[in-house]
C-alpha cells in the first residue's frame, strides 16, 4: 500500500515521500497515529503542489537576503521644508522613505517600511526597518535635512 507520510519516520522516510509500505502497518499504525495518509490521485497532487510551493517560497527567501544585503548599505537623505528651531512643516512618512528607495535604485513597497512609533518632525539621523520577507528585516539609516 503506498502512503504518504505526514511526517518524518525513523527507518521509513521523511515528511511529504510516498513510500510503498505493508497493508497492516497503514491500517493499524501509521494511518491511526496520524503519521501518515493513503497515497491517492488527488493526494498525490496536493503533496506535489504543496513541494512546488515551498520551493518556490525557498527562492522569495533567497532574494529577499540578497536584497536586503544592498539595501543595508544605504543611506538616504531626505529633504523637508524646515524652519529655523529645525522642526519640519509637517512630517516624514513611509511614503517618502519608499520615494527616497526608489529614486536610490530599490523598490520596496511603502506598506513594507516601519518607522516605530515616533512621529518624525525634526531634521536629523534616525532608523527604519524594511520587512522584505516573514524572515528578511533590513535596518536603513536615514537623515532629514533642510531644503
Amino acid at each position: 500500500m503506498d502512503v504518504i507520510l505526514k511526517q518524518d519516520v525513523d527507518r521509513l522516510g521523511a515528511k511529504h515521500d510516498i513510500v510503498n509500505v505493508k497493508n497492516g502497518y497503514a491500517r493499524n499504525y501509521l494511518i491511526p497515529q496520524g503519521l501518515a495518509a493513503v497515497a491517492t490521485e488527488s493526494a498525490r497532487k496536493v503533496v506535489a503542489e504543496t513541494l512546488r510551493q515551498q520551493s518556490h517560497k525557498a527562492g522569495a527567501l533567497e532574494d529577499a537576503k540578497a536584497i536586503g544585503e544592498k539595501i543595508a548599505g544605504v543611506s538616504l537623505k531626505i529633504g523637508a521644508k524646515a524652519g529655523e528651531s529645525g522642526k519640519i512643516f509637517g512630517s516624514v512618512n513611509n511614503i517618502q522613505l519608499a520615494d527616497a528607495l526608489s529614486k536610490a535604485g530599490h523598490t520596496v513597497d511603502r506598506k513594507n517600511i516601519i518607522l516605530g512609533d515616533d512621529v518624525i518632525r525634526d531634521l536629523g539621523a534616525y532608523t527604519a526597518k524594511v520587512k522584505l520577507h516573514k524572515e528578511v528585516i533590513v535596518e536603513i539609516s536615514f537623515e532629514v535635512v533642510a531644503e
